[in-house]
């Protein structure tokens, strides 16, 4: 059975939803191509080709990555992971990067290597404040640090939180946009080690009801589709991990595996002069960053591995290919632009 709801209805509404439990009503539309469709974004003081940016792990995001997306005009956040800020942002500015977007914790270390970037004077568009709690004292603490040191010269993103009240107060703390999102993220287990997470589309409408800054979506996202889902619900960007690690030139290790490709897959079924057919197929590993894969050791692990079909994508093509998804997401809503997607109604499925 399907049953109609608009935003404010839902927000009336106790159950919890994520993407796949929702689907986009179509309006008319005015629009002679999709091709006319303008999907760009302004975040921060920059405008993008696209309202999505890779997850800032080290299995999604590499140096060589960051430079690709932002000569082609695509969001980045650099992870920080077995990385030095300090020497990433000294090449960026070199390279005379457009966006140069890093993320840090919240120790005296990562306070010190910004203090040290701003000593030489180089230059940092985005500082992703990047702990899998971020309504903490420590987020207040550190948002307050690099605003002593940049100013308003930098944009600073803070996350993840899963509540309005979360982004009331950290908007409050001076951050400049917040990232949002608890234990959804397919290599996520926060749910099942803390028994604390917030289904992503009903986690952004609760987040955005009263926000004033710019919102991360941050987690669940499966396929194209949900992009547009989240942008309904809320968000102003869109995060994605597991579609991009599938890239072929993701940082995610490359496995290979010998699969069997004939008819009878289960030998109790196989005729006796039955010739089994095999291809090896190439894997990805991905994790997250509280896995003990990232962390290098097995204490507060809120995450696994998983290995995922290389799909033999570059980033740039998948991108393009989200970008048409997008534009016909838009004509669907009957719209020309992101803004229409904000009002599109859903169906509860």
């Amino acid at each position: 059975m399907f049953v109609l709801h608009s935003i404010e209805q839902m927000n009336k509404n106790n159950r919890l939803l994520k993407y796949s439990d929702i689907i986009l009503v179509p309006k008319l539309s005015n629009i002679e191509t999709r091709n006319a469709v303008d999907v760009s974004c302004k975040f921060g003081n920059q405008s993008f080709n696209l309202p999505v940016v890779p997850a800032n792990m080290k299995t999604v995001i590499n140096e060589e990555l960051a430079k690709t997306l932002s000569d082609a005009n695509f969001f980045y956040i650099m992870h920080r992971f077995g990385i030095s800020n300090y020497e990433f942002v000294k090449t960026a500015n070199k390279q005379n990067l457009k966006c140069i977007s890093i993320s840090v914790g919240v120790k005296q270390t990562d306070i010190e290597c910004l203090q040290k970037i701003a000593e030489e004077n180089f230059r940092v568009d985005y500082i992703t404040i990047d702990i899998a709690h971020g309504h903490s004292v420590l987020m207040k603490n550190t948002i307050n640090e690099i605003k002593k040191i940049f100013g308003d010269k930098t944009f600073v993103i803070a996350g993840n939180v899963a509540t309005s009240d979360a982004v009331n107060e950290i908007t409050e703390w001076g951050a400049d946009a917040i990232k949002v999102g608890i234990g959804q993220g397919s290599p996520c287990t926060t749910k099942d080690k803390t028994g604390f997470t917030m289904p992503m589309f009903s986690c952004m409408l609760e987040c955005a009801k009263n926000a004033d800054i710019p919102l991360i979506a941050d987690g669940g996202v499966k396929c194209n589709g949900d992009v547009a889902k989240a942008i309904c619900a809320g968000a102003d960007m869109v995060m994605v991990g597991g579609m991009f690690a599938e890239c072929v030139d993701s940082p995610a290790e490359n496995i290979t595996k010998t699969l069997h490709t004939g008819f009878f897959t289960s030998e109790a079924f196989r005729p006796t002069n039955y010739k089994p057919e095999y291809k090896d197929v190439c894997y990805k590993r991905y994790y997250g960053s509280a896995s003990q894969f990232n962390k290098g050791h097995t204490k507060n692990i809120e995450g696994v591995m998983r290995e995922v079909p290389c799909n033999e994508l570059t980033y740039l093509e998948k991108l393009d290919e989200m970008t048409m998804d997008l534009q016909s997401s838009v004509s669907y809503a009957g719209g020309t632009n992101l803004n229409c997607l904000s009002n599109t109604e859903y169906l509860l499925v």
